[in-house]
């Protein structure tokens, strides 16, 4: 799956303590502070292979969750199989509107490690956008690949195809291909497909 470093590198479980502005599990800033009482995706970690776990169990309550999932082949009794995988091992998203009241709920989840941000009430929220560009990538069918983080890089916008709309990073591999590169900056995780160099302007 894809590289890089994860929020988990260097946290132990317990909430960040400090500074009153919201930042990344590295200390990075986030650009705005998430507002009460209005809905924002959420990422939240699990303890390893328990992805599942937590969204059915989270589903079943009412929460609106988001999995995303590809299909990677694995070899068992000889034979490969196609199974499906976390797209993000290790993390779901969650939208809600968050209190203090849903936040005891959603950490009630047996697998679930923690929502990432420093407190229910200084949580660090996952960007529409970066959501949107995961499940337009999985609503296109387009074969999605591991890639490297990546934030900086030409961006570009697809202007047609499946993913017309869809921003993300151009990384050139042929003169008329390339990867288009999505990342969720929150968890240092990025995914690409690839995409006909002629179907992006600069975004």
């Amino acid at each position: 799956m894809a590289s890089g470093h994860s929020p988990r590198d260097r946290a132990d479980g317990s909430p960040v303590r400090g500074p009153t502005k919201a930042k990344t599990e590295r200390g990075e800033a986030l650009d705005s502070p998430v507002t009460l009482n209005s809905e924002h995706w959420y990422a939240l970690w699990t303890r390893s292979h328990a992805e599942r776990l937590v969204h059915d169990q989270l589903a079943a309550r009412g929460f609106r969750l988001f999995l995303p999932t590809v299909n990677v082949w694995s070899r068992r009794g000889g034979a490969q199989h196609l199974v499906s995988m976390p797209m993000f091992p290790g993390y779901l998203f969650l939208r809600h509107a968050m209190d203090k009241t849903s936040h005891v709920e959603v950490r009630k989840a047996r697998g679930l490690v923690r929502v990432l941000g420093e407190g229910w009430d200084r949580l660090a929220p996952v960007p529409d956008a970066q959501i949107a560009a995961i499940q337009n990538i999985l609503a296109s069918d387009l074969a999605v690949i591991s890639h490297t983080f990546l934030r900086v890089g030409q961006r570009v916008r697809v202007t047609r195809g499946p993913l017309i709309n869809v921003e993300g990073f151009l990384v050139r591999t042929q003169p008329e291909k390339g990867l288009l590169v999505i990342s969720v900056d929150l968890l240092q995780r990025s995914v690409a497909v690839v995409i006909d160099c002629t179907d992006v302007t600069p975004a």
